[in-house]
C-alpha cells in the first residue's frame, strides 16, 4: 500500500489498496472523486475557482476547478474509471482571514467550495459528503479501498465520511 501526496494545485489518481492524501487545506478544496466499482480514487487541490482569473499563458490547469476537475476525471478514465459511476466529496474551503470588507474577492474559501459544486453538477457528479468552511485548516486522506474520506482539522480531531 502506498499513500500518494498531492501538493497545491495539483492531482493524482489511486488505485485499490493506495491511498491518497493531501495537507493544507486552507481556502483551498481538496475535490475527491471515487469510482466504488473499480475501486479508484481521485484528488484534486484546488486553489481558485475560475481559471480566467489567470493572469499568464502558462496556466496550470489543476489549480482552477473549471479545468482541474475535468482533468481528473479525464486522468482517472485513463486507468479504467467510468466518468459515469463517480461521486464526489469535498472538504476545505475555510475562510482563513476575518475582513472588515464584505469584498467577494476575499471570500476565497466560499467561491471555492461553490464553484466545485458547479464544476461537479455540470459533470452529473452526485456529491456524497462534505465538509467544508469554518476557519480551520484540514488535512485529507481517501482510501481507494473502502471509499472512506478521513479528515482532520487542527485543534478538531478526525472524522470519516
Amino acid at each position: 500500500m502506498e499513500i500518494i501526496k498531492v501538493g497545491m494545485a495539483d492531482a493524482a489518481v489511486a488505485k485499490s489498496p493506495d491511498k491518497i492524501r493531501t495537507t493544507g487545506l486552507g481556502s483551498c478544496v481538496g475535490v475527491v472523486l471515487y469510482d466504488r466499482n473499480k475501486k479508484i480514487a481521485g484528488m484534486a487541490h484546488v486553489m481558485l475557482p475560475d481559471s480566467t482569473l489567470g493572469k499568464n499563458l502558462e496556466t496550470n490547469l489543476l489549480k482552477y476547478a473549471d479545468t482541474a476537475i475535468p482533468t481528473l476525471i479525464n486522468r482517472m478514465e485513463e486507468i479504467g474509471a467510468n466518468s459515469r459511476m463517480l461521486v464526489a466529496k469535498l472538504a476545505g474551503g475555510a475562510q482563513m482571514f476575518t475582513f472588515l470588507s464584505q469584498n467577494d474577492t476575499m471570500r476565497i474559501g466560499p467561491r471555492n467550495v461553490e464553484a466545485c459544486k458547479q464544476v461537479l453538477k455540470e459533470h452529473s457528479i452526485q456529491i456524497l459528503a462534505e465538509d467544508t468552511g469554518g476557519s480551520s485548516g484540514r488535512t485529507i486522506e481517501m482510501d481507494a479501498e473502502t471509499g472512506i474520506l478521513q479528515i482532520r482539522m487542527v485543534n478538531q480531531g478526525t472524522k470519516e465520511v
